[in-house]
């Protein structure tokens, strides 16, 4: 069973620490990008979505290795822009009809706790720096 089908029946939590969570979000939207119908809609969305939603992660790992504090404030606000530009893509599949799953309503929610939670990040790093 995949993590998606996981999370989705709440057998999996998510972690608590920014990468890991990030990371298994890129992976869950893998997963779901590769249960896409094969058509041009399909390929597509999927093409943009796997690009924005792995594109999370990454952008949460450059955080990680930033050269200053406004380093790290950029990154993980590229990351935060990802998670909605994810979220965009997850709810014009399934309000399209292009694909509507469990798996598409628990990614536009994880999408949006990722946003949450990053805003936080870069809110408080913010106010250190002042």
């Amino acid at each position: 069973m995949e993590l998606l089908d996981q999370r989705v029946a709440g057998e999996v939590k998510p972690p608590y620490e920014i990468k890991e969570r990030t990371f298994e979000f890129g992976l869950m939207v893998v997963q779901l990008v590769n249960r896409l119908p094969n058509s041009l809609a399909g390929r597509e969305l999927g093409r943009q979505l796997i690009q924005a939603g792995t594109s999370v992660g990454a952008n949460v790992e450059e955080a990680d290795a930033a050269e200053s504090d406004r380093d790290f404030v950029h990154k993980v606000s590229i990351a935060r822009k990802e998670a909605r530009e994810s979220r965009y893509w997850l709810r014009l599949l399934k309000e399209s009809g292009v694909y509507q799953s469990e798996g598409t309503d628990y990614l536009v929610q994880e999408a949006t706790e990722l946003i949450k939670i990053l805003s936080t990040i870069i809110k408080n790093k913010k106010n250190k720096l002042q």
